[in-house]
């Protein structure tokens, strides 16, 4: 079995679906912060949003509070407001459609591709009405999305792609990291994703224009970062803007886990070969494919007949599993929407998330898919 850390709690990992994973560093790291008596944004923040941006290879990188902040505030920057339509798939986390909802612009539900999850080229053309401004592909499970065989066209429409990247940080998209591809890209460092900053989000804006609009945003519309403010008995407001800036506290905890990356990118995939293997020869389970050889993969979800029985059963014997996700076009806050989705309906009542993070090792790998086997049966 791969080696753990021996800090990990010694919980049994296959009874929980996911959990952050520490290195050690990550608590004296915290402890400097708060030793300093500094814990908003300052110094620890921007080395942080500099280490991010030196690991994409990309000019700038804007940390901010979550990654629904990062959704919200990139859709602004990159234009997005009342009255716009933004594709989005509706296989995804709530928040992705919430952030659209909070820019003043509605969502236009899309299908995505049944092996992958993920929206494809010929999904965003059947979606596209004369009010779409935007689509935000998600990159369900770390898997890439490669729109670029109609970049053309989208620009032709004035059509701007913004990435869910929530579950994608480290994967590649070709030879570049997402996030390096020239497309607006929003990141989670939430405390279950492939780097944790305890709570927290980035964007990749495409211009210093974008890079400027998402830092003003996130400090509340005020022009004057906050070490310049401290001198200063006045400060200059120049727009709409929230309280999402991402406190030093957390960039700390984000420095150590990027020192580590290599390791835990490592560890993610070996992870999701092992669930492969051992999912070979289960009959009448799919396994989505994340293409583990471009991703980082962030979670592990098969499709399963019979889904809510063999949920309850595994529930049942203590085994973490979980459903990521609800299709949101069914959902009540978002019901005004609706457009009838059926392959992602489809997928809705089969998909089932199984135990997935670095603290498990082939031992509970093999443990899972034998308790699932035992619930088809």
């Amino acid at each position: 079995m791969r080696e753990r850390q021996a800090h990990q709690s010694a919980i049994e990992p296959a009874t929980q679906n996911a959990r952050p994973f520490l290195h050690g560093a990550e608590l004296e790291a915290v402890r400097t912060v708060l030793d300093s008596g500094q814990y908003g944004h300052g110094e620890v923040t921007e080395r942080f949003e500099q280490a991010l941006a030196a690991f994409l290879g990309v000019p700038d990188v804007v940390a901010v509070a979550s990654g629904t902040a990062a959704l919200h505030i990139g859709l602004v920057a990159a234009g997005i407001g009342p009255g716009d339509e933004v594709i989005v798939p509706s296989m995804t986390f709530c928040a992705t459609v919430q952030a659209i909802e909070a820019t003043g612009a509605r969502p236009r539900f899309a299908e995505v591709d049944p092996d992958t999850l993920c929206i494809t080229s010929q999904n965003v053309l059947e979606a596209i009405t004369p009010a779409t401004r935007a689509v935000m592909p998600v990159l369900y499970g770390g898997r890439p999305v490669d729109l670029t065989a109609i970049h053309g066209e989208l620009a032709i429409r004035n059509i701007t792609i913004v990435e869910d990247a929530a579950h994608a940080f480290g994967s590649f998209c070709g030879s570049r990291r997402v996030g390096a591809t020239g497309l607006v890209t929003c990141f989670s460092f939430g405390p279950i994703k492939n780097l944790t900053c305890g709570q927290g989000g980035a964007i990749v804006p495409r211009s210093l224009e974008e890079a400027t609009h998402a830092r003003r945003m996130r400090l509340l519309g005020m022009v004057e970062p906050p070490a310049e403010r401290a001198r200063s008995t006045s400060y200059r407001v120049e727009g709409f803007g929230l309280r999402a800036q991402m406190s030093q506290i957390n960039a700390a905890i984000g420095l150590v886990q990027l020192e580590y990356f290599p390791t835990m990118e490592a560890q993610r995939k070996d992870l999701w070969r092992d669930y492969t293997r051992a999912l070979k020869n289960v009959d009448g389970v799919a396994l989505v494919d994340v293409d583990v050889e471009q991703s980082v993969p962030s979670l592990c979800a098969v499709r399963v007949p019979g889904r809510d029985r063999v949920f309850e059963i595994m529930r049942s014997r203590d085994i973490g599993v979980g459903a990521h996700y609800p299709p949101n076009h069914l959902q009540p806050a978002f019901s005004r929407w609706h457009r009838p989705l059926p392959v992602t309906e489809q997928i809705g009542s089969e998909i089932m998330t199984l135990p997935f993070h670095p603290a498990m090792g082939p031992h509970e790998v093999s443990a899972v898919v034998s308790a699932l086997e035992g619930a088809l049966r």
